[in-house]
């Protein structure tokens, strides 16, 4: 039942909150094109049996043509993991770099890609997440999107529901995340923010009325990068909602998830 309840609440985001996805769109057009840095033109010889070419980058486009073991290809131009070859026949299109890591330089040594997939990781700007952990002793589910602002300061903002027993909560908050070593595979990080808490009992509690309430919070955990652009992420943060002007109640908050980088 609790899932099902998640899920609704996952549902009614994406249709309560329009606004929010418009700003995020936005964010995502306005950030610069990086991924698709044009390397220097380099020649290399396929060592595979073979590899696919494909008429864009992506799996969803088809294969066109078909280049064999030793034969020559230049790339030209580099989209996220997909790269722009021309074969020595003049056909031009589109390789996923797994099947290009085993090609040997003109000089005769392996072409590394190993670097270009990490500067991805170190020049990264927009994350996409999502989380599910325990709020007290209740589960959470949570979403998050930030911003990197520096290369150690970043503004993360999310979204979440706890479904509890007796009461359903909803909150957000905006923070400030610090990131000292965010050039690491794995990189701990801590932050400060506020938002608004919502606690919303079940109807078969008498005389139970919603509480709105200001929140603020800290947060400490770590981010693990895995491969490609996704990272894992955990964290453990203190919430604060004050209830009333001489009153407020702490909650704390323990969290796994997967976010996605551009």
């Amino acid at each position: 039942m609790k899932t099902r309840t998640l899920l609704r609440f996952v549902l009614r985001f994406f249709l309560r909150f329009p606004l929010t996805l418009g700003l995020g769109l936005a964010v995502l057009m306005s950030t610069p094109a990086r991924a698709a840095d044009e390397p220097a033109t380099e020649r290399v010889q396929i060592t595979d049996p073979y590899i696919e070419l494909h008429t864009g980058p992506g799996r969803g486009y088809p294969v066109f043509f078909v280049a064999a073991r030793q034969e020559w290809i230049t790339i030209e131009l580099r989209f996220t993991d997909w790269y722009k070859v021309r074969t020595e026949g003049g056909k031009l299109g589109w390789v996923h770099r797994r099947q290009l890591e085993t090609t040997l330089t003109e000089a005769g040594g392996s072409k590394s890609f190993r670097d270009l997939a990490l500067d991805d990781y170190l020049s990264r700007r927009v994350q996409l997440g999502a989380a599910i952990g325990r709020f007290e002793r209740e589960p959470m589910l949570k979403f998050w999107t930030s911003y990197k602002l520096s290369d150690t300061l970043s503004l993360e903002g999310t979204i979440g529901q706890v479904q509890g027993t007796f009461s359903g909560t909803d909150f957000w908050h905006l923070n400030l995340i610090s990131e000292p070593w965010s050039d690491r595979r794995l990189s701990p990080f801590f932050g400060i923010g506020v938002g608004k808490f919502k606690n919303i009992p079940n109807l078969s509690l008498v005389s139970a009325t919603p509480t709105d309430a200001n929140l603020s919070n800290v947060t400490i955990g770590a981010r693990y990068y895995l491969s490609e652009r996704f990272v894992l992420r955990a964290d453990w943060s203190l919430y604060t909602a004050f209830v009333a002007d001489q009153r407020s109640t702490e909650y704390r908050a323990i969290t796994a998830g997967l976010s996605f980088f551009f």
